[in-house]
């Protein structure tokens, strides 16, 4: 017997395993994490026609011109 969902059924994206009604789309806590690292990591992209915008670069800017340091966080 397989552990993977029937065809019909909703099963979890990343393991492919039933999904859980308290993790849905999910089957488990660990799955959910699994995915929500790939978004943060940059493995999931969402696609646009719009150029690359040089938000960060201005930001960096704005900072030294105002003469502070750039805040880090560890």
């Amino acid at each position: 017997m397989s552990s993977r969902a029937p065809a019909g059924g909703k099963s979890c994206p990343i393991c492919g395993k039933p999904a859980a009604p308290d993790h849905r789309p999910f089957c488990s806590t660990r799955c959910a994490d699994v995915d929500l690292n790939r978004w943060l990591s940059g493995a999931y992209r969402v696609e646009t026609d719009e150029p690359p915008s040089d938000a960060t670069s201005s930001l960096q800017e704005g900072e030294e011109a105002s003469g502070q340091a750039p805040r880090r966080f560890l």
